[in-house]
């Protein structure tokens, strides 16, 4: 029951934190609120929530990551891979080296081994954290695609250094040339693992639905299960887990391209990832500040493995890593946007020098959050030979600090940064999908003649059957006619007012099925479908 308890208040703890959010009269990240919550809960009681670093890393990573995998836009992925690539591994290999050596110099009491770890879990950003800070300034698309796709990369570069960093505190032993062939192993692998796990279960699925139909709850707990599958099956084959989940998710869009899964279904699963997204990385940062207490409080004994006497060392070494950590992205980011955004004529943009706001919005917007305390949390406790893991409460300090400092940052930088930035433009899609809009309608025409000549052979009733076709077709045939005769800035006022009149309707509609639900002249059942009705085309038309 305890253990159950306290979950339950921490999904409490998240569940306010967004409500707060929204409450305050100026912009706030909602991690940092979070923390503020778990640091009350921390305040309130003695008692400390135990947290299992494997136990904690099984849980809480793979469907996370899976999910940003899934989710993550492909073509404009793709669009700019080299920048990702970059920023995503170059990057973090940089961060983990430079600052792995940076930390080392800075607090010689800390083995290398345990640097390199340290340096490795503050390498991944957390893009979530950045949506958040950035909430009420738009952040511009390209940016976010970028940092979407650094983030899916570098948690994945990140967490895989970390283990050659631990394995190498753990054995006392490190081999440049045999740690190389290892992470080949370990990514390629696990990554064939996540695409295979996903393709067995996809054709599992479709193979079952074709013969004994589909059931939405099934499909929606299989979907939930793929991440925590690959992991397993990843680290059961000593290849990694993480970069498992990853491709798992990656390789989900294109499964789910190919087979044919009910609406109803995929509106429940899109709901349920959405609530487990917000729980999990509401969680992880409630649990930050459910320790934040615990660990102050050994700052002294904390500062104390350092060789130093007052904590307030330790807020120094925190700003030092910070800074370094934002130096080093800056200047990265510099060299990539310089060599492969502003200046790659086959994208056809321009030869200008980078604009100095975008590198440090882009710098900045490196904060770090969920991955690494996730990251930092699966340190182990003890060496093989039994004794303390070295450092351990140290790391977690300083992890810690350095994503409160980040946050800070970036919620007070940030939107001063982004207020009229814009990035290189990325070219339109708006023909591609009007042309898919067209085709789609074309071929849905198409089919409900034929369906209505094969109706009106079998059963007669030819009038009943052209007059219901004709009534759907008309809809496919106005879809055509306007996306072919307008040009695209009428077609978006005419798309905007269609919606907002709709939503206006809809509103009508609420109030007076409410009034004679109130009037009891209409029944509970009728009202529920009804209301179903409502709720799909108010989902419609505010997408």
């Amino acid at each position: 029951m305890e253990s159950v308890s306290i979950v339950l208040f921490l999904l409490l703890a998240v569940v306010v934190s967004g409500a707060i959010t929204r409450m305050l009269p100026f912009s706030i990240p909602t991690p940092l609120v979070q923390i503020a919550l778990g640091a009350c809960i921390g305040l309130s009681t003695a008692h400390r929530v135990a947290l299992d670093p494997e136990l904690f890393l099984f849980l809480f990573l793979p469907p996370l990551l899976f999910l940003d995998g899934w989710r993550i836009p492909k073509d404009e992925l793709f669009r700019d891979l080299s920048t990702v690539v970059e920023l995503a591994l170059g990057l973090v290999l940089m961060t983990v080296v430079g600052m792995g050596f940076f930390i080392h110099w800075l607090i010689p009491a800390m083995p290398l081994a345990v640097s390199f770890a340290l340096a490795a879990v503050v390498s991944p950003t957390d893009p979530i954290a950045v949506s958040a800070i950035a909430a009420r300034v738009p952040i511009p698309k390209r940016m976010m695609h970028i940092l979407e796709g650094e983030s899916l990369l570098n948690d994945a570069s990140g967490l895989v250094c970390l283990r050659f960093a631990v394995a190498a505190a753990l054995t006392g032993s490190f081999s440049p040339g045999s740690a190389a062939l290892n992470f080949l192993w370990v990514a390629g692998l696990g990554i064939l693992v996540g695409v295979a796990v996903t393709i067995l279960i996809s054709h599992t699925k479709a193979w079952v639905t074709d013969r004994w139909r589909e059931d939405s709850g099934s499909q929606i707990l299989v979907s939930l299960l793929i991440p925590f599958g690959s992991y397993l099956a990843a680290e059961h084959l000593h290849a990694s887990g993480i970069l498992a989940a990853v491709s798992a998710g990656v390789a989900m869009t294109f499964a789910e391209a190919s087979r044919q899964t009910m609406a109803e279904t995929r509106m429940r699963r899109n709901s349920v990832w959405d609530m487990i997204q917000f729980a999990l990385n509401g969680i992880i940062f409630v649990l930050l500040g459910e320790q934040l207490p615990g660990i102050l409080a050994g700052a002294k004994n904390t500062v104390a493995l350092t060789g130093h006497g007052a904590p307030a060392w330790l807020a120094f070494y925190i700003a030092a890593i910070t800074v370094g950590l934002a130096t080093l992205r800056f200047l990265w980011v510099w060299a990539s946007l310089k060599l492969t955004i502003l200046r790659n004529g086959r994208k056809g943009i321009g030869t200008r020098s980078p604009d100095w706001r975008l590198i440090a919005a882009t710098s900045i917007a490196g904060v770090r959050g969920a991955i690494t305390l996730a990251g930092v949390l699966t340190l182990p406790l003890l060496l093989n030979d039994g004794t303390p893991f070295p450092a351990r409460d140290l790391s977690i300090f300083l992890a810690a600090g350095v994503i409160l400092l980040s946050l800070i940052i970036a919620s007070i930088a940030l939107p001063i940064l982004l207020s009229g930035l814009t990035m290189p433009s990325e070219p339109s899609v708006q023909a591609e999908e009007d042309h898919a809009r067209i085709t789609t309608a074309e071929a849905a025409i198409q089919a409900i003649e034929q369906h209505q000549h094969r109706l009106a052979q079998d059963e007669g009733e030819a009038d009943i059957f052209a007059a219901a076709g004709a009534r759907v077709m008309g809809l496919y045939r106005e879809r055509i006619d306007g996306l072919s005769e307008h040009q695209p800035d009428e077609r978006r006022i005419g798309e905007r007012l269609l919606g907002e009149f709709h939503l206006v309707g809809v509103k009508a509609e609420r109030v007076a099925l409410a009034r004679l639900v109130r009037t009891q002249k209409v029944g509970i059942e009728i009202a529920r479908k009804i209301t179903r009705d409502l709720d799909l085309s108010e989902a419609r038309y505010r997408m």
